[in-house]
Formats: structure tokens, C-alpha cells, sequence
């Protein structure tokens, strides 16, 4: 009898082991269970750490809370200024509802990818091609607006979203590089000029100032034949001025005349006044 009564406390006994086996769980700390009691949620969402189950009625999936990353696949779209580009994007969500992302949806990680494709090429319509280049963060904000919406309902949240890439045709790549280097041709002309103008400005304040003092300009005359003389040259150079060609001209031209008009027989005094008049205009040449 004693034999008997050992062996049916060790039979319960195993059967109990047997059965804490099977209904025990492990919830991890990033995760939380979803318990289906004959194929009907069944109680609260179990929190992390050991729980127990029925064995053979209840059956518990867990839910990663973790936010998880998932890239979007490359889409192709038309701007709104008929240009085809290529965008592709990363998504950002985790799940805040588990029971939702259980029994709402199928496959909420699927659902999330497929939303994400079709509110790429959306925005890729409804957005130009200076907007996905420069204005990226409007179009994130936008883009999460539209996957987070119905995602509510399945149980997750949408942090964040971010277009990665955009990949545009080669001959637009050559047409943007062509305007750029255009665009910066003609700033340079336009500094260049800006430099040319002020320049003649003061010039122009440069010439009125030796005007009024006649004697600035011979230093001026000097010190440009010593910067050339500082070269180490063989060869000096003098700067003649122009209104000295046209004084030795002008007097050339007068000095025929009047010899014609006088038949070549003029005084000896009269060739040596004319000389001392051409010398002192010369000098007053030289001095302008």
C-alpha cells in the first residue's frame, strides 16, 4: 500500500513538473505577450518577466516593442515639373499597441513597407524637383503624415521618416551642372565688372588730382620708369605722351606754311624765336 501511495505522489509529481514546463513563459524586457484563449484574446497584455499559460488552450505571441528600421525600396515617379527621378527613403516606427498589431493586421511590419512605397511615389508627384533636393525635411514631415494615419489602427506609431537618396538621369545631372557653372561664370563677370567700375572711379579722381597739379604727373612719369628700371632690363622704356606727337606735328605743319607763304626767306632771328616758342610749348606739353 505504501508502495503504491509513493509511486502515485511521484506519477502527480511528474505530471505537475510536465505541466509547469508546458504553461511556463519568458517574456523578454522588449518584449510583450499577446494571450489567445481558445482563438480569443484572452486578459491584459503580459509584461516582461515569467508568466504562465493553459497549455494546450491558450497560446501566446509576443510582440517586439523596439523600434524598428526599415528601408524603403527605391521608387520611380514623375515630379510635378516632369522630371524622373529615383527616391528611396528609411522608415522608423515601433509598435505601441500590441494587441492592435496582433489582431488588426496580418503582417503590421508588411502593411508599414507597403504604405511607405505608395506615400513615396505620392509625395514624388505632388513635389518638384528643387523640393526633394533642398527642401527635405517639409517632405519627411509630409511623407510621415501619411504612413502614421492608417498605421494607427494597426497599433503603431511612426517616429520618424527620412528620404535618403535621389537619383536623377544623367542628362539632368549635365543640364544642373551646366546652370551651375553658368550661374557662377556670370557672378564673376559681374564682380570683375564691379571691380572694373570702382577702379575707373578712382582713376578718374586720379587724373582730376595731377590735372590741377602738373607736377604729379612727372613724379608718376618717374617712378614708372624706375619700377621698369627695377626689372633689371637692358632696355629702358619711355612713355612719350600723345599731346607731345600732336604739338611736334602742329608746329611741323605751321613751319611749311609759313614757308611757302614767305618763299623760304626768313630772317635768322625769326628761326630763333620760333625755336625758343617751340621749346617752351614743349615744355608746357610735357608738364600737362
Amino acid at each position: 500500500m505504501l508502495e503504491e501511495l509513493v509511486a502515485a505522489v511521484l506519477a502527480a509529481g511528474a505530471a505537475g513538473l510536465v505541466y509547469a514546463t508546458a504553461a511556463a513563459r519568458v517574456v523578454k524586457q522588449y518584449e510583450r505577450g499577446v494571450v489567445f484563449r481558445l482563438g480569443r484574446l484572452h486578459g491584459a497584455v503580459r509584461r516582461p518577466g515569467f508568466t504562465m499559460i493553459v497549455p494546450a488552450v491558450d497560446r501566446m505571441r509576443k510582440v517586439n516593442m523596439q523600434i524598428v528600421t526599415m528601408p524603403v525600396p527605391a521608387q520611380e515617379g514623375i515630379t510635378r515639373d516632369n522630371v524622373t527621378v529615383r527616391v528611396d527613403a528609411v522608415v522608423y516606427f515601433k509598435v505601441v499597441d500590441p494587441g492592435a498589431a496582433v489582431v488588426n493586421v496580418e503582417d503590421y511590419r508588411f502593411a508599414v513597407s507597403q504604405m511607405a512605397q505608395t506615400s513615396l511615389r505620392s509625395i514624388i508627384g505632388k513635389s518638384e524637383l528643387d523640393d526633394l533636393l533642398s527642401n527635405r525635411e517639409k517632405l519627411n514631415q509630409g511623407l510621415e503624415l501619411m504612413i502614421d494615419s492608417p498605421a494607427v489602427e494597426w497599433g503603431v506609431t511612426i517616429d520618424r521618416v527620412e528620404i535618403k537618396d535621389v537619383s536623377l538621369p544623367d542628362t539632368m545631372k549635365r543640364s544642373m551642372a551646366r546652370q551651375a557653372e553658368a550661374d557662377r561664370e556670370r557672378r564673376a563677370r559681374l564682380i570683375n565688372a564691379d571691380a572694373e567700375y570702382q577702379a575707373s572711379k578712382k582713376l578718374a579722381q586720379a587724373a582730376h588730382q595731377m590735372a590741377d597739379t602738373p607736377s604729379a604727373l612727372q613724379l608718376r612719369l618717374l617712378q614708372t620708369v624706375m619700377a621698369v628700371a627695377a626689372e633689371k632690363n637692358s632696355t629702358l622704356v619711355l612713355p612719350i605722351p600723345v599731346e607731345l606727337l600732336r604739338f611736334l606735328e602742329r608746329g611741323h605743319e605751321e613751319g611749311r606754311a609759313e614757308g611757302h607763304a614767305e618763299g623760304r626767306q626768313a630772317p635768322a632771328h625769326d628761326d630763333a624765336g620760333k625755336t625758343e616758342r617751340a621749346m617752351e610749348e614743349l615744355r608746357r606739353a610735357v608738364e600737362r
